[in-house]
């Protein structure tokens, strides 16, 4: 749910993995075969495992960091692995780039221009994500919801974010 002022999307788990649904219709729709999906942790795990599970191709995952100041709110310097973990040695041919959001758009912009210059095997790029930003630098290839008004984006499982062990031992009693 969009806020009024159109700063905050409050989104739940069921329309969170609607969205997904649609990202992967988005995907069949244009007739792209691809070999393996490489999602961006943390945000494009959760979407890269679905669209893994309904592709039936494997999942690779790259390592990249930006939000960690203010309890993940504020971005900062951009970190990208050197490493991409995939079960089928070193990624290559097609690949479906998964992130949840093109929000600044640099890091999607900065991966896929260190995915192209480091990792000659992958033949083919594009990029899929649920949303996509008016602010954000980069257009992905497949996205779900434009946001023209650039809300904060309040995913389902952010109250883990500030859940700690001792806070789980309280409420579970164990």
């Amino acid at each position: 749910m969009l806020t009024e002022d159109g700063k905050h999307l409050y989104v739940s788990y069921d329309e969170y993995h609607n969205l997904i649904e649609k990202l992967a219709l988005k995907v069949y729709q244009s007739n792209w075969e691809f070999d393996t999906i490489l999602c961006l942790a943390r945000g494009g795990m959760r979407p890269g495992d679905i669209l893994s599970r309904i592709f039936n191709v494997p999942l690779a995952i790259m390592s990249t960091s930006s939000y960690r100041a203010e309890a993940g709110t504020v971005q900062g310097q951009l970190d990208i692995a050197r490493y991409i973990t995939t079960p089928k040695g070193e990624i290559a041919g097609k690949v479906l780039l998964v992130d949840d959001l093109a929000d600044s758009g640099h890091t999607l912009k900065a991966v896929i221009e260190t995915l192209k210059t480091h990792y000659k095997p992958i033949t083919e790029l594009r990029s899929a994500v649920i949303w996509s930003k008016a602010a954000s630098v980069f257009t992905p290839d497949y996205s779900v919801e434009f946001l023209p008004t650039n809300p904060w984006i309040h995913q389902p499982f952010e109250g883990y974010d500030n859940l700690r062990p001792a806070q789980l031992l309280e409420k579970w009693k164990l």
